[in-house]
């Protein structure tokens, strides 16, 4: 009977979720406001997710909470804060060039596509309509690409006074984390709290040292890639530079995606400026690879290569880009949810009293 009771119960779900789905046209603009107001506290929740583990290490060595708090926050939000101040008219100056040179670049690209298809006019007629469809997936993906970092700098624009708040937030919440996990440990039900806190250290065991350590590392390639592109002469050296740090968040797939506007772009130089282009970004996976990632990264996340490459698969066709980058994390925190899934399935089969 308990089978008949959760496939029931399922049903009802699965007819709730459509019932509601039907009525998305009531119920989204409170969701769309909402999520505007509670982002910047998410946003400042990440921040004090990555930073609290330095503040306690430095508190653990002696030094007074509030002040470590206070150096840790000068220190990340003032680096941010020079970065931006420095390099936002450098970049929005780019990406004007960028737009404005739009319509030579394109020209010069459908040459190029011109003069492949003509070369290849000759293959069989299903080779030659893969050709063409491979070619127009590529451009749709290009322009995936160029519209999520346009689409990114206007949010930051949009909610200009919602990012202001985000740093006040984050210090509050590192000032008072204890405060604030004693307040979620006693909102929790009773039944619920050593099974919940023992699933959220298990989530932060496996996914906290990966975020802390590719964040750092698609930091330093991204910073690397805009500083070789610009000693050698490399148009939008910090656009692309930026593009090759976020991209490289995506494992396996990351560098690839990051080359190829940075390849695009040196195309329309020269032959010699692809060939530097390739070595600059083959030069920095080497290095991301064999003596980056193993000691910044290491290996925190336990999964085989080919979960990893089915999530990225299923994140790519789902969101894009974003979902290529949120994959991961998802991944992770849904084995640690299985895992314990089955581990309270399992307990309460054995305190089950038999018949």
């Amino acid at each position: 009977m308990k089978w008949f009771y959760r496939i029931g119960f399922l049903l009802l779900l699965l007819l709730s979720l459509y019932v509601l789905l039907k009525i998305r046209v009531v119920w989204l603009p409170i969701f769309q406001t909402l999520t505007i107001i509670i982002l910047p506290f998410i946003i400042a929740g990440f921040i004090t997710y990555l930073l609290h583990p330095i503040v306690e290490k430095l508190h653990e060595k002696g030094l007074n909470r509030g002040l470590a708090v206070l150096l840790i926050y000068i220190l990340f939000f003032g680096g941010i804060g020079l970065a931006l101040y420095k390099g936002i008219p450098a970049f929005i100056a780019q990406l004007k060039d960028l737009s404005e040179s739009a319509p030579i670049l394109a020209e010069q690209y459908r040459h190029w596509i011109d003069n492949l298809q003509s070369h290849t006019r000759e293959w069989p007629n299903g080779l030659q309509e893969e050709m063409n469809n491979g070619i127009i997936t590529f451009e749709k993906k290009l322009d995936s690409l160029l519209q999520v970092i346009v689409d990114v700098l206007l949010s930051f624009l949009n909610f200009a006074l919602a990012i202001l708040i985000i740093p006040f937030i984050a210090f509050y919440m590192l000032k008072d984390f204890t405060k604030m996990k004693r307040a979620v440990w006693y909102i929790t039900p009773r039944k619920w709290r050593h099974q919940g806190t023992r699933f959220l250290k298990d989530v932060d065991e496996s996914l906290g040292s990966y975020i802390r350590g590719q964040l750092l590392v698609c930091i330093i390639i991204g910073s690397l890639s805009a500083i070789l592109f610009w000693i050698f002469d490399l148009k939008y050296s910090l656009l692309l530079g930026f593009i090759v740090g976020v991209t490289n968040v995506i494992p396996y797939f990351g560098p690839i995606i990051g080359a190829i506007p940075a390849v695009i772009i040196a195309a329309t130089t020269s032959v010699k400026q692809v060939i530097i282009t390739l070595v600059i970004v083959f030069s920095l996976q080497f290095l991301e690879g064999n003596i980056l990632s193993p000691y910044i990264v290491g290996k925190s996340l336990h999964m085989h290569p080919l979960m990893i490459m089915l999530a990225l698969t299923a994140g790519g066709e789902i969101g894009g880009i974003i979902g290529m980058i949120i994959a991961v994390p998802v991944l992770v925190v849904l084995k640690v949810g299985v895992l314990h899934a089955k581990n309270h399935f399992i307990r309460a089969k054995i305190n089950e009293p038999s018949s």
